[in-house]
């Protein structure tokens, strides 16, 4: 499988659990109604086959995973809350990103 489509698949995945996610933050704390929660479990339960479908051990997935995860989590407090990211955040995603590459790419044998 390729390095972007994995890519593009940790990217979708993190979307889908930021959003199951931040639908019961909004019910929780933001009196969102509460039908945001269909969405939600439909959209954690995205999370969870989008997972599945990696072509590589479940334990290396979900390590690899967390540093995407970090990434997009990044941008949506900077795209959806509107905080801008300060630059140790940045640094602390670039770290994560490097452990994401090495646990994904590394050779094996």
């Amino acid at each position: 499988m390729s390095v972007l489509y994995t890519l593009g698949l940790f990217v979708i995945t993190a979307v889908a659990e930021i959003v199951g996610c931040y639908l019961p933050y909004l019910w929780l704390k933001k009196s969102a109604p509460v039908w945001v929660l269909l969405p939600a479990a439909a959209s954690l339960a995205l999370f969870v086959w989008l997972l599945s479908l990696h072509p590589t051990d479940v334990g290396r997935v979900y390590a690899a995973y967390g540093g995407v995860y970090v990434s997009v989590a990044l941008l949506w407090l900077w795209g959806v809350d509107g905080v801008r990211p300060h630059l140790w955040d940045f640094v602390g995603v670039a770290v994560t990103l490097v452990g994401m590459s090495i646990i994904m790419l590394a050779p094996r044998g």
